[in-house]
Formats: structure tokens, sequence, C-alpha cells
């Protein structure tokens, strides 16, 4: 009886560090829309890692943690590995401490590139290798963008590559009833300019084009500096935006001014806005698309990234209820191409070892990508993987934006000092909106930088 229970135990430790075939989502082999033979590939590859230890750290909490795990298992399972994952509701500031207190995990997933470049350059990470930067570059949609996002200059001043992809979000869409355009006759359009039109026709027909909503509590504004962003990409080129977030580009360039500008033929036009201009400030973010499924429309396009269905009235459903367009870009700047506003998550090797370099190599594989894309909340702009797999269509087509981009940038206002991107450019905006022109509010946020010791 004692050999027994001491049997349940080992097994029972054995289950809490790894993971079994039964802990995997879908079972190998089952369903076509995986790619397997990438799964079964990697673990032949990999069958002398059984027993070592991975640890991991990374911002993924409650549901997303969960959804992680369940991709993990597959590697588990496939290595042998005993992969261990953390994280902290502060993550940022714990994977600084454990760095320089000189415990790291062997592998740090963040979404701030910024950090990660600071952690570099003090030498707390591992090149990834040129082959790494050479596969993404070949295999990710806008490709050349990503590599520049994991690309640092390490202790010794040299660049390298630092920094895999994985897990992606879209901000570049415009969202609008289906049913609402249909009746008026509106086409979903595929142009700048075509949405200038568009916007201008729903006024002469009576009605209004725009629902804008920048309230957030001590956040408020920072709607309106993804607006800035996404019309930056389409109006400048991605040197021009790369240099704006670092401040080589001033916020009172006239460059920079011409797209605030921009921005406020939108939102500094009564009759282009749900309750006028004075409501876009005062206006919730997450209650100013609930215009859109007024009867009748308080408004028909509210431009917002992929997670704002979370405030859709209970029951909308997606590509019926709601839908969504890319946020356009001009036909008179075809050199700009497809760029795409977002964020993302990149995975570093903080403590070098051959787990950790395995799990690297994991992520090359399609089904690393799959099995998340078929339950929810993960994008990828891997050109390799099945787009069937994904949980929905909206999905899809989110994740077809990603692999068709030739541009993609992080939120600015994220790569900016905290005192700017989280504090002058939100407040510059209300300004804006308020009434302040487009120059004063470039050249007011512009003072708050160069105030920056």
């Amino acid at each position: 009886m004692k050999k027994s229970f001491l049997m349940g135990v080992a097994m029972a430790a054995l289950l809490a560090g790894g993971a079994s075939a039964a802990d995997l989502k879908f079972a190998p082999g089952e369903d076509s829309k995986f790619n397997w033979k990438s799964y079964e590939d990697f673990k032949a590859a990999n069958a002398d890692l059984k027993g070592q230890e991975l640890t991991i750290f990374g911002p993924w909490r409650g549901e997303d943690e969960a959804l992680f795990r369940s991709i993990l298992a597959y590697f588990t399972e496939a290595t042998g590995i005993d992969a261990k994952y953390s994280s902290s509701e502060n993550y940022e500031q714990q994977i600084v401490i454990d760095t320089q207190a000189g415990s790291p995990p062997n592998i740090a997933i963040l979404p701030q590139p910024g950090l990660l470049a600071d952690l570099a350059g003090k030498g707390f990470l591992a090149p990834l290798g040129d082959e790494n930067s050479k596969w993404v570059k070949d295999n990710y949609g806008a490709g050349d963008s990503w590599v520049g996002y994991g690309t640092y200059k390490g202790k010794d001043g040299k660049e390298a590559f630092y920094a895999f992809p994985y897990k992606a979000d879209v901000k570049s869409l415009v969202w609008y009833v289906p049913e609402n355009f249909k009746e008026a006759g509106y086409k979903v359009p595929t142009t700048m300019e075509e949405l200038q039109a568009l916007s201008e026709q729903i006024v002469k027909d009576g009605g209004v084009p725009w629902c804008i909503g920048l309230g957030s509590g001590g956040a408020t504004g920072w709607p309106a500096t993804d607006w800035i962003e996404d019309l930056m990409l389409r109006m400048q080129p991605p040197e021009a935006y790369d240099k704006w977030t670092t401040n080589e580009l001033k916020f009172d360039d006239p460059a920079v001014v011409s797209v605030i500008d921009e921005f406020g033929k939108f939102a500094k036009n009564e009759a282009y806005v749900d309750g006028g201009v004075k409501a876009v400030a005062s206006t919730d973010f997450r209650d100013s698309p609930k215009g859109l499924f007024a009867v009748p429309p308080k408004c028909y396009m509210h431009h917002q990234a992929s997670f704002i269905p979370s405030f859709f009235p209970e029951g909308t459903k997606l590509g019926q209820d709601a839908d969504f367009f890319y946020m356009p870009t001009f036909a008179s700047k075809p050199e700009l191409g497809k760029p795409v506003l977002g964020a993302g998550t990149l995975v570093t090797i903080a403590k070098d070892s051959k787990p950790a370099r395995a799990f690297v190599e994991f992520l090359k594989t399609p089904i690393a990508h799959e099995v998340w894309m078929a339950q929810s909340s993960f994008l990828t702009p891997y050109k390799g993987v099945n787009t069937a797999a994904y949980a929905n269509e909206q999905m899809k087509r989110e994740g077809e934006i990603l692999t068709t981009a030739t541009t993609f940038r992080f939120d600015g206002s994220d790569l900016m000092p905290g005192k700017i991107g989280a504090g002058a450019f939100w407040t510059g905006m209300v300004d804006f909106v308020g009434g302040k022109s487009a120059q004063d509010t470039a050249k007011e946020i512009q003072s708050a930088w160069d105030g920056i010791k």
C-alpha cells in the first residue's frame, strides 16, 4: 500500500512539472486544419532534451495564461522538458529586478521593445542569431518591421537580433453595422479618399458618420493617439514614424502637425461626430460605439482596435450585427504600401540553455500558433499557418491583415517616454479637440518632451 501511495505521489509530481498527452487541447493528428507534421518534426528533432528544465516569465495572466499553458503543453509533450511558466502583476518591473539580481528566467516574454532594448544593452539578453532574424523576415508579414522591433544594441554596442515575435494585435480597424450600410446604400471604402467621401455623403444624407469617444478616466485622450498613429503611417513614411517616436522628428514638425490637422477633419467637425465636438472628449471610449447600434443609427463608423467588440451590446454577432474593415490608405500615396498599427509580444532568452533555444525553435512551427488561433485572442503575422485554424471568420480576417501588411508598427505612444506617450500626448489631444490648434497642441507636447531630463 505504501509503495502504491509513493508511486501515486511520484506520478502527481511528474504531471505537475510537465505535461502528458491528456493535457493537449487537440489530439495530434486528428484535425486536418492543424499542421501536425511541424509538431512531429519538432518532436523528433528534440528527443534528447527530456528531463531538462525551462523557466518562462511573461505578461499573460488569467484567461491568456491558461491559453498559453495550452500551447506550452505541446512543447513539453514533444520534448519531455519540465517547463514552468510564471507571471506578475508588475511584470515589467519584476523582470528588471530578476535580471539585475542575477536570477533571470530562461525565457522572458514582454510586449515592450523599448524595455527589451534596455535589457539587451546591459547584457541581460542572449542574441538569437542571424538565422532566426532571416526566418522572421522571410516568414512574417511585414517581416522587416518585426525584425526591427527585435534588433537591439548589446553591451558591446553591436546590433543583434534578440527578440522573436509571437502573438500580435491589430489596431488599424474601422467598425460598422453592415445592415446600416446596406439600408443606406453605402459601400465599404477601400481608400482614404473614399472614406472621406463616404463621411461627407453620410452628412448630406442627414446622418452622422463617426462615433468618437476619448474618455478613459485618468487615461482620457488615448483613443485619439491611435487615430494620430494610424494617420501618421498613412501620411508619412515608416522612417518618419520611427523618428517621431524617439523625438528625432519633433512633435511640432510640419509633418506631424499636418497629421494632427487631418484627425481634426474628423473629430473637430460638428457634423461628423455623434453629439457634436464637445461630446468627443467627454464620451467614454467604452460607450462610444453604442451609437452604431441605435435605431436610427447615431453614427455609422467607429475607429478602434480589435478588442472593442467586448463593449458592443450583449448578443452582438460579429460578421452579422457588426463588422470591420481595414483603416484604408491614401490612393495618392501608393509608396506607403499597407501599414498596420498594433502591438505584440516578443520572446527573448535571458538565461541561455538548450531548452531555451528549443522553445524559440518551437515558435517557428505552425502548430505553436494554430492551437492558440483555434481557441481565442490570438493573431499572428506568420504566413505559414493555416488560416482555417482561426476560431472565427473575424479573427481570420484580422490575421490576414497582419500577413499581408507591408509595414507593422507598435503603438507610438507606448514607444515614447511615459510623460509623453501616457501624459502630454493624451492631454494634448483633449486640448486639441477642445479648440486648440494643431500647431499649438504640437508645440506644447514638444515642450513637455524637451523638459524631460
